[in-house]
């Protein structure tokens, strides 16, 4: 018995039309490693991002005076702000158009909602790359000398993000840094955990969670030349806004419209706590700023 050719489910190729099963009652899910930018994103904003932007703020840190310097003054000093605009300035839409004979015929329950899911998770796929574009671009570059282990380079970043001081920042916990590695370098940190012979990290496992007190993931969605970030929490600031239609009917036809529109906007907010190391014989080479 001949297949029957679909209305409007396309080849991977794009060139010719997905053949019908009677009932294959299975389908193949789009494989994504977990997004890692989900927790690290400033959510300490203000505005309504339907106006276009949104506003993040950074206080400046108290500074100690001798004792009635206020009440000789007259006044005591004025709480001073750094506001940074996050405008909603990227437009994005994935649609997808299926018949109504190919729901019938294609034999997948669920076919309509199953797109839809999809959609949502090539959404959080593409802020994610957005999120670690944007913050590479503005992090700070550590020159790492030649030949450095892997366990000394990434205690030489994280120190200097502990270190940092300025008007906003006395010094950083490494609690509120999160390490995100590409998966070469977390390849070599999982590697030098396994040959520790007093290690209490589960050498079968993937993840290993922690190095020295910080919080540590691999991702694919690290832009190119990027081996590792080390950024504090809300270092990045992402609003978003999103309309899913499900299922919608496409006039004067059989054909069901399944699409997802969003709209966000990405700001390193603290750009003088994210790191990324760079070869010191490079001159920085590999960071796109």
């Amino acid at each position: 018995m001949a297949r029957i050719e679909s209305l409007s489910i396309l080849t991977q190729d794009g060139e010719g039309k997905e053949y019908l099963a009677e009932l294959y009652g299975k389908v193949i899910e789009g494989v994504m490693k977990t997004l890692a930018s989900a927790g690290m994103k400033n959510m300490d904003l203000s505005g309504d991002p339907a106006s276009g932007s949104v506003e993040a703020k950074r206080f400046v840190n108290a500074t100690a005076q001798d004792y009635g310097t206020a009440r000789e003054a007259g006044a005591g000093n004025k709480v001073k702000a750094k506001p940074v605009t996050v405008a909603i300035d990227t437009d994005k839409e994935i649609v997808e158009e299926i018949e109504q004979k190919d729901t019938l015929l294609y034999g997948v329950d669920g076919l309509l909602d199953r797109r839809s899911a999809n959609h949502i998770v090539r959404m959080a796929s593409n802020l994610d790359k957005a999120f670690f574009t944007v913050a590479y671009s503005n992090a700070v570059e550590v020159e790492i000398p030649d030949n450095t282990p892997i366990e000394e380079e990434l205690e030489m970043v994280i120190q200097e993000c502990e270190n940092t001081e300025n008007d906003f920042v006395d010094g950083v916990p490494r609690a509120m840094m999160h390490l995100v590695l590409n998966t070469a370098y977390y390849g070599k940190v999982r590697n030098n955990l396994d040959k520790q012979t007093r290690s209490n990290v589960d050498t079968g496992a993937e993840e290993f969670y922690s190095w020295h007190g910080v919080e540590c993931k691999s991702s694919t969605h690290l832009p190119s030349g990027c081996r590792y970030l080390l950024m504090v929490d809300g270092a990045v600031a992402q609003p978003v806004m999103a309309n899913q239609y499900t299922a919608e009917k496409i006039q004067l036809s059989e054909a069901y419209g399944v699409s997802l529109f969003y709209h966000f906007g990405t700001v390193a907010v603290t750009p003088d706590l994210i790191f990324t190391g760079v070869d010191a014989t490079s001159g920085g080479e590999g960071n796109p700023q």
